[in-house]
Order: C-alpha cells, then sequence, then structure tokens
C-alpha cells in the first residue's frame, strides 16, 4: 500500500505592498504642498473607495471596498487630512467597524461622520430597504436618545480619538412635512440640547427655506457649526457665506458635493469612474478659498469635505485648491 502524502493548504503569497512601511513613499511635491496650508485647514474626501484614485491615492491591489485596509492608505496620502464616513448615513457602523478604522488612522485623524437617517429623515424615502415604513412619517425624526444609543456608544467605545464631528444631513423636507423657520428651530434646539457636550456636531439643510438667522441662533446657542454645503437646492457656499450667523462653533465644516442644480444621479452618470477632473467649478473653488481665509481669519478649524461628483475626482479637486491657495500666501 502506498504512503499518501497529506496535501498541505496553499498559502496565499503576501503582497509586497500589505504592509504600510512597505508603499511608496508619498510624492514629495505634494508632501511640500500640503506644508503650504495652515494644519487647522483640514481636506478630505466624501468617501474613499473608489477604484478609480488607482495610482494616485491607493498604490495596493484591492478586492471590493475593502474600507479598513484602503484607509490605511488613505491617511498616508499628504493632502488629506480629514474623512467624511458617509456610509453611517444608511447604517450606524458597529464597534468592530470603527475599531477597524481606528487601527487604520494615526492617532487623532479626525473624521466626519454622517448620522443615520432614521433620526434626520422627517418621512421615509420610497427606497426598499425601509420595507412597510417606505413613505410612512419616522417616529424616530430627531430621537436623541436613538443616536446617543445606536450612534454615539459605539463611537465613544471604540473610536472617540477619530470622531472629529458628526453631520446632521436633514433631507429635504416638502409640504406639510417643511415647518416653518420658527417651528424647526424649537424642534431642533430641543433635540441639540439633549446631546453629550463632549463630541462635535454639525448641521447641514437641504432645504433653502430653513436658512434663517433663527435657525443660526440655535446652532450657536448649543455650540453647532453650520454645513457649508454645495447642493442641487441649496444657496452657493459664496451666498452662505454673507449670512452673518453662519459662524455659531468653534470650528466649521464644509462639505461641497454638487454644483447647484445638478442631480445626483446626472453627476454619477456624467463623471464615473471618477479617475480624473472631468469640469472644473471655478465659482465653488473660489467660494472655498474665501471659507478658507475667513477660517483662518477667525482661527477656526475647518474641516473641508469634497465629493467626486463636485467636478469628477475629489484628490484632484481638493489638489488644485491647495494649488490655489498657496501662490497667494
Amino acid at each position: 500500500m502506498g504512503i499518501v502524502k497529506a496535501r498541505m493548504p496553499r498559502r496565499e503569497q503576501p503582497s509586497l505592498f500589505d504592509a504600510p512601511e512597505a508603499l511608496p513613499p508619498p510624492r514629495p511635491d505634494l508632501v511640500a504642498l500640503a506644508g503650504s496650508l495652515p494644519p487647522a485647514i483640514r481636506f478630505g474626501t466624501s468617501t474613499w473607495t473608489y477604484d478609480g484614485w488607482a495610482g494616485d491615492v491607493y498604490h495596493r491591489p484591492y478586492r471590493g471596498p475593502q474600507p479598513a485596509k484602503r484607509l490605511e492608505e488613505y491617511a498616508r496620502y499628504p493632502l488629506f487630512r480629514t474623512v467624511g464616513i458617509d456610509s453611517a448615513f444608511y447604517d450606524p457602523p458597529s464597534e468592530e467597524t470603527l475599531a477597524a478604522y481606528g487601527r487604520a488612522l494615526p492617532s487623532g485623524f479626525p473624521c466626519v461622520s454622517k448620522v443615520w437617517d432614521r433620526i434626520t429623515v422627517k418621512r421615509f424615502t420610497r427606497d426598499p430597504r425601509w420595507g412597510k415604513e417606505a413613505g410612512q412619517v419616522n417616529p424616530d425624526f430627531l430621537n436623541a436618545q436613538l443616536f446617543k444609543d445606536a450612534v454615539l456608544l459605539p463611537y465613544s467605545r471604540a473610536f472617540k480619538d477619530h470622531a472629529g464631528c458628526f453631520v446632521f444631513e436633514f433631507q429635504p423636507m416638502h409640504g406639510r412635512d417643511l415647518p416653518d423657520p420658527l417651528k424647526w428651530a424649537d424642534q431642533l434646539d430641543g433635540f441639540l440640547k439633549e446631546l453629550p457636550k463632549d463630541f462635535r456636531y454639525a448641521v447641514e439643510l437641504r432645504n433653502a427655506e430653513l436658512v434663517h438667522p433663527i435657525h443660526g441662533e440655535v446652532l450657536k446657542r448649543n455650540g453647532v457649526a453650520h454645513v457649508f454645503n454645495s447642493w442641487t437646492a441649496m444657496p452657493t457656499i459664496g451666498q452662505q457665506l454673507q449670512l452673518s450667523w453662519v459662524f455659531p462653533a468653534s470650528f466649521t465644516v464644509s462639505r461641497a458635493l454638487l454644483k447647484p442644480g445638478r442631480t445626483f444621479s446626472e453627476a454619477v452618470k456624467q463623471f464615473q469612474p471618477y479617475d480624473r477632473i472631468r469640469e472644473p467649478a471655478p465659482d465653488i473653488r473660489a467660494d472655498l478659498l474665501k471659507l478658507i481665509d475667513e477660517a483662518i481669519a477667525r482661527r477656526l478649524e475647518a474641516l473641508i469635505i469634497l465629493g467626486n461628483r463636485l467636478e469628477g475626482n475629489s484628490p484632484g479637486t481638493i489638489r488644485a485648491l491647495t494649488e490655489a491657495w498657496e501662490p497667494s500666501r
């Protein structure tokens, strides 16, 4: 009877770039460019799992999103000083997920986390993920206890060092769902007063009707930042900068995601796979540079998030903004 040799399991060969120390060093020109910006000006992108960034931001091969592994490389890119965790809008990340993100990031690297839409949407959309609740009024709208239990608790346990800011993005409200500015201010004030003070918060409106001084008073009273957003049906960032109440906190936040007047689906169709700038937006860039100047003059930290769907490639937009700011200083 012959000897049967046991078949050993095949071992995966580690990639040359599996370890962070094996990655190529950051480009010297980007390191020098990043050094021209004050430390309190923090550029980052609206999420980060894009294959179109290969060769610029990413140098390792990835199979699927692999967000934690990509985040490790993302944080090495010299121009990135923050990142938007936008997926948290659809489902609060677990402690395990947040712990994996934390292991991938340098100490103190701040993240801008969107808050679960179960708390920020007045009426559920027709999205199939809502099941039988689709189209119904949301009973958990502005539920502070749910926010503390489902969102804040995992962050406080596993990610507090990286919880730069929570963004409450309020989706457009229509018809009877849209309150007048005074009622909105009362509702928002009641919610914000219940939040723990050891985290930072910002409010992003998607209804131009609610961009009102009384809304600003609520933000100031609670130490909450206004989000300067570039979105379909909102005033431009430049128009928002002209308002007297838009710096109510000790920091500021901007999310430049879409050119006003353009829908999300139109931008996706036009700009995928997000590998290069396809349509520069000079007016929005100029507004963002004004915002940077204002933040510096006020000595505020500025968390400035750029989306691929603004121009086609958010790392390229950040590079262009940094280059445009540098020569004037």
